[in-house]
């Protein structure tokens, strides 16, 4: 499409509002809408201001001023407005030099797929994401000089098994027993299927959707793979139509990794692979689980640089509640073909040529999909370069290894600070191609580290009152 298709679009279905979307650098979508009749063929093309100051990660007051550019091949009409609404993904660019911003996450994304093609190992990556989330009926939280506190509950939670409900019907799934079971104990199906349907509604290719192991409304749809903007694109298309398909049912979505204590948290395994010419390059018969040298070398690469790389793919102090032990976490920098428990894992459901991939199990929701995805390529072309082989394939239970065994096997870190500090001192291999620069990668730190990591740490916790208080 071009900018002539979308006058076309607004004239012919009678759009009554036009709705501008980015993402700003921690990964939330941001937005501003305008009167139909002020998008026309040359506003398009010469641009939107708006002030880049107030977004988050972006640029400072003396240099607010920015102008966002719409992509037309992103259209889609939006499920949930009153008044037809058209919504398109734009880009961000510098309104002095013309070029488009280095922050902007969709830029990086698309300078990494310019920067894979430019290697000559691939010309497509593929990546196959499978988000999880929370439904929750309530939620309450609140923070100040004098209090700290959050309150959520499900009408799924065991903890309610008990409660007057008027009547109490009993279908609470089981602590970390709600994988698979059929409705009633599964209450979420029919809202599932909804977002579902809309999210086919909204170009969105689904695969398989159902309930998760986590007991209190958690969640899992899975997306059909594409290529790496496009998947980037559709993350953010995804959160915003499971959130508001919720709303719909007066209940509330949270893609936090772990809101609820002694459950599964949620990740967000990525699946990926690289192709050429139409011919998946993560394929040779007769190997470790039919994978190639240049799949073998890119998973050195995402082992490698893993603790650098889980500063965007699990980006937040919350995500390391998730990465413990237990709780089928992948935190185990190995791979195998069906261990869980390992950071990489190569499905084995079929033989096919085609269907040959990696899943990367660290990454969580909580994750700007354009520099996850961005910086899972970037860490896995570097081990191709490099040659990099990763430690052997492990196909034992990795919780169950003797302690001479177990103390080879390396662990993702544990908080978000220690994977700061690796992508501190380990970045050079996202700067290739100027796919990330310094100055986005000095942002993140910066960012992280005072509104984030400081923020958590500088505030008592709850629980430290039940620990400390009679002291």
């Amino acid at each position: 499409m071009g900018a002539k298709d979308v006058v076309k679009w607004i004239k012919d279905r009678e759009i009554q509002a036009v709705d501008f979307r980015f993402v700003d650098l921690p990964g939330l979508w941001q937005h501003f809408t305008l009167n139909p009749s002020e998008v026309t063929e040359s506003s398009i093309a010469e641009g939107f201001g708006f002030d880049g100051s107030s977004i988050r990660g972006f640029q400072q007051i003396q240099e607010s001023d920015m102008l966002l550019f719409p992509d037309p091949d992103t259209c889609f009409e939006d499920p949930f407005t009153k008044v037809r609404t058209l919504n398109i993904i734009c880009n961000v660019v510098d309104p002095i030099t013309g070029q488009p911003y280095t922050r902007d996450p969709r830029y990086i994304a698309q300078k990494a797929e310019k920067y894979l093609v430019s290697t000559g190992i691939a010309d497509t990556a593929y990546f196959g994401p499978e988000p999880e989330f929370f439904v929750f009926d309530d939620v309450r939280f609140d923070q100040s000089y004098n209090k700290g506190y959050y309150y959520i509950d499900s009408a799924e939670g065991f903890w309610n098994s008990g409660r007057e409900e008027n009547p109490n019907l009993g279908y609470k799934p089981r602590y970390k027993e709600g994988y698979f079971p059929v409705p009633p104990m599964d209450s979420l199906q029919d809202m599932r299927t909804e977002m579902v349907l809309t999210l086919q509604q909204a170009g969105i290719e689904v695969e398989v959707h159902h309930h998760e192991v986590a007991s209190a409304g958690q969640c899992e749809i899975d997306m059909r793979f594409d290529t790496l903007v496009r998947m980037g694109d559709k993350l953010l298309k995804y959160k915003y139509i499971i959130k508001n398909v919720a709303r719909r049912y007066n209940k509330t979505v949270t893609l936090m990794p772990k809101p609820i204590f002694m459950d599964n948290g949620s990740g967000m395994h990525v699946h990926q692979s690289l192709w050429k010419g139409g011919k998946n390059l993560f394929y040779q018969a007769g190997g470790y689980a039919d994978l190639s040298k240049s799949a073998v070398y890119y998973i050195g690469g995402l082992l490698k640089h893993a603790s650098s790389l889980l500063a965007f793919c699990a980006p937040t102090t919350n995500s390391y509640r998730r990465l413990v032990p237990g709780y089928e976490a992948p935190i185990n920098l190995i791979y195998s073909q069906r261990n869980r428990s390992a950071c990489v894992r190569i499905p084995v459901y079929s033989k096919s040529e085609k269907a040959k991939r990696l899943e990367f199990r660290s990454p969580d929701p909580s994750c700007n999909g354009y520099l996850a995805f961005a910086a899972m390529m970037m860490a896995g072309l570097d081990g191709i370069q490099n040659k990099i082989m990763p430690p052997d394939p492990m196909d034992k239970d990795l919780y169950d290894l003797e302690p001479e065994e177990k103390a080879k096997v390396k662990s993702t870190p544990g908080s978000l600070e220690e994977v700061l500090n690796a992508l501190e001192k380990d970045h050079d291999y996202l700067l290739k191609g100027d796919v990330f620069t310094r100055d986005v990668i000095e942002t993140w730190l910066d960012y992280k580290r005072s509104r984030e990591v400081d923020a958590i740490r500088l505030r008592p916790h709850p629980y430290e009152f039940a620990l400390y208080f009679d002291i």
